[in-house]
């Protein structure tokens, strides 16, 4: 086959490297900062109403009450389908986000322009969420479950674990189940092609000002810097899809639909009730995804190196 037809191929440019460094840069954040993101989940999902929901009067009381009710452990409630779900993803995305980029750039010196980026994004996002929604639907449902010695959770609705999550779900719910929140996850696909664009973008730009190779190695500072920026950003943007989905993932609160829940947000919480669980999402996602990115960033190369 002709060199060139060969480069025309996208299975050309799929490297299993940036798969296992996604799901490690995933993983390690994941485990690091699982009490934020268990924290973010139960503040997202508290209306003011539902008397079943757990609820906290700031970031210092939900820590102290988690505790008390379960202990240490009880700040990493959830970890496992957290950690399956967010490290396939990241796993999933840098491997299709990457393998789209490298597929469609005309060169290795040519930055993706800001329109292919979204684009790769998007595509990537829609493969992921489909692979990887059932796992964030536990995930989000053992947030929100009590310790077992108080929860108010049946047994039938109590998740034991990842599989249990799954097959009980499934069995009570069927696939529809397993699929609560894809509709606005399909929206918050938009959130990683913005977050993927921006960071490519200042990588690009800023080695391109030092008359570099577009690809050339950063310092882990330069990867921390580019990293929160560009999720900061994306987040500030796409955050309210956020509240929505884990409110259509919340057992115990009552919906018509996606347009119910954004009406009664609206009429009962007001613009703030969109952007509920900000602060720890924030002290959470900004730190992750740099340990994240700068995971990936090393054990990429490292890989590469290592095969080359």
């Amino acid at each position: 086959m002709p060199e060139e037809a060969k480069n025309r191929s996208i299975l050309s440019h799929f490297r299993y490297e940036r798969f296992v460094a996604g799901v490690v840069g995933g993983a390690v954040s994941t485990l690091a900062l699982q009490p934020l993101d268990l924290v973010k989940v139960r503040f997202q999902v508290h209306d003011g109403h539902t008397s079943a929901r757990l609820s906290y009067s700031g970031l210092a009381h939900a820590f102290a009450s988690i505790l008390r009710d379960g202990g240490l452990a009880g700040l990493w409630q959830g970890a496992s389908p957290n950690v399956a779900a967010v490290s396939s993803a990241w796993g999933l995305y840098f491997l299709g986000f990457n393998t789209i980029k490298s597929f469609l750039q005309e060169n290795d010196q040519t930055p993706l322009s800001v329109g292919f980026s979204l684009l790769a994004g998007c595509v990537t996002g829609v493969g992921t969420l489909s692979l990887t929604n059932p796992l964030f639907v536990v995930k989000t449902r053992m947030c929100l479950q009590a310790s077992r010695k108080n929860t108010f959770m049946s047994s039938e609705k109590f998740c034991s674990g990842i599989l249990d999550g799954l097959k009980k779900i499934y069995r009570n719910e069927g696939v529809r189940g397993l699929y609560h929140g894809y509709v606005p996850g399909l929206v918050g696909t938009t959130h990683g092609a913005l977050q993927f664009m921006a960071y490519e973008q200042m990588k690009s730009r800023y080695n391109i000002g030092r008359l570099r190779d577009i690809n050339f190695k950063l310092t882990n500072s330069e990867y921390i810097l580019f990293a929160a920026g560009s999720k900061m950003f994306a987040v500030m943007v796409t955050y309210p899809y956020q509240v929505v989905r884990s409110r259509l993932q919340d057992v115990y609160f009552r919906h018509r639909g996606i347009w119910d829940i954004v009406v009664r947000i609206a009429k009962y919480e007001g613009l703030s009730g969109f952007y509920k669980g900000l602060k720890p999402n924030l002290l959470r996602v900004t730190p992750a995804c740099s340990i994240t990115f700068v995971v990936y960033e090393n054990v990429s190369r490292f890989l590469f190196e290592l095969n080359a």
